[in-house]
């Protein structure tokens, strides 16, 4: 367990990028897009979270979890960034927020990688994206999304 993340050994696409410059994120990948946190604001990745279901929650919240006496809401990442649902998240970012601890779902197993220059983005909840190997990450802003989540802009 290294920078607060739980590493797995994959077949080649999980090692750790780093480049030697910029700052560390975790990449949270989602479908096939991959979402860039601080390092900082993820406490931890859970992997098969045991979700209790929430009657009458927005399609967002996939449910809530136990996470050693604190209950956790996980909500689907790829909902509140405006994108189709996906059908298994079997990995659970957990962040810091201001307002408490939320976990967004990923669809496989995040990792940490070291970002460089930024360009623009245009997602709901993200502030820029980053070119990470072959791929781009855009990076998400924890308080912004939870705005998006508390605010009820999400569909």
């Amino acid at each position: 367990m290294t920078d607060g993340v739980e590493h797995r050994p994959e077949a080649g696409s999980h090692a750790e990028v780093d480049d030697g410059s910029g700052w560390t994120a975790v990449l949270l990948p989602v479908g096939r897009d991959w979402y860039a946190i601080d390092v900082a604001v993820v406490r931890e990745v859970v992997a098969q979270p045991l979700l209790r279901p929430v009657p009458t929650a927005p399609p967002a919240v996939l449910g809530v979890f136990n996470l050693r006496g604190e209950i956790v809401p996980l909500f689907d990442t790829a909902v509140l960034l405006g994108r189709e649902p996906v059908n298994a998240s079997p990995f659970a970012a957990v962040l810091q927020a201001r307002r408490g601890s939320f976990a967004l779902a990923t669809t496989d197993v995040p990792r940490s990688a070291r970002l460089g220059d930024p360009a623009a983005a245009e997602l709901p909840g993200s502030l820029i994206s980053f070119a990470v190997g072959d791929q781009l990450a855009t990076l998400l802003e924890p308080e912004l999304a939870l705005a998006l989540i508390i605010g009820g802009e999400t569909r």
